[in-house]
């Protein structure tokens, strides 16, 4: 059995782009949450730092969680992203415990 697969992605907008980037990533819950292996896509800001928002995801297997990086609407995100974001982490974990 696969263990399932948490990511946290951080992506820091801009700070004259933080709505644009927050309605980029909200477009994004939708389609995603559908997709096969999706078990987790949670959204969130920073309480202290506007700009800051983290995704929290499951996924089922690492090769679902490629299909939803090769994603269309993924695709467009990062289109429509370009410049307007300081910086974007993402973290591949796997639980223990």
């Amino acid at each position: 059995m696969t263990t399932p697969l948490t990511i946290v992605a951080n992506i820091e907008a801009k700070a004259d782009k933080i709505e644009f980037i927050k309605t980029a990533l909200l477009k994004l819950i939708e389609p995603t949450r559908l997709e096969e292996g999706c078990i987790q896509y949670d959204l969130h800001q920073d309480n202290n730092n506007p700009a800051l928002f983290t995704f929290i995801e499951t996924w089922a297997t690492p090769a679902l969680l490629q299909a939803h990086l090769n994603s269309p609407h993924l695709k467009m995100y990062v289109q429509v992203s370009e410049g307007a974001v300081v910086d974007f982490k993402l973290n591949e974990l796997t639980k223990i415990a």
